[in-house]
């Protein structure tokens, strides 16, 4: 599937709240902001946090899209570390879009984009142990495994041991598509 990322836009809500809605039982363990009294001003909230961080290059959230232009999931660069030249690489993808690719296309144009455009040195995809599908995503998207950290994550109320992978600047230009 042909799928492109576009900087979100405030008049994404509706379609980012239909999707969690949509994707609650394969999103929520995972992704604890995707909960089941996620509400549309939810949606509006965070967007207007994401819009604002672009703009001021402190986040870049992306909404991922079929070539038609229909909401397939997010993808973005988060808890950028300036210092360091590194950040969070994340994505979700709603549930009738997955299976497809999706995801592990996002995450290449991603990378992409961030390579291109920051000058981030380091991305870094952080996984939950159990989350099998992420982790099938992060391996074909060409991220190298780097190791389990311990208790890392705490989901619910619960720690996760957690996969790291990352990307590092001019490493992707091998790898094979």
């Amino acid at each position: 599937m042909v799928v492109r990322i576009r900087p979100y836009r405030l008049d994404d809500a509706t379609l980012v709240f239909e999707a969690a809605r949509e994707s609650l039982a394969e999103v929520w363990p995972w992704m604890p902001w995707c909960h089941p009294e996620y509400t549309i001003e939810e949606s509006r909230s965070w967007l207007e946090a994401q819009v604002s961080a672009f703009e001021q290059g402190t986040a870049f959230e992306f909404a991922i899209v079929s070539a038609e232009g229909a909401y397939l999931g997010g993808c973005g660069l988060n808890r950028i570390d300036k210092e360091n030249q590194r950040a969070n690489l994340g994505y979700w993808v709603r549930t009738t879009a997955t299976g497809r690719g999706v995801a592990t296309a996002a995450v290449r144009l991603l990378r992409d984009w961030g390579f291109q455009n920051t000058d981030l040195i380091r991305l870094e995809i952080l996984i939950a142990a159990g989350n099998v599908v992420s982790h099938h995503v992060a391996e074909k998207s060409g991220a190298i495994r780097e190791g389990t950290l311990r208790c890392r994550l705490l989901l619910h109320g619960t720690p996760h041991d957690a996969t790291l992978f990352s990307f590092i600047r001019g490493d992707h230009l091998d790898l094979r598509r």
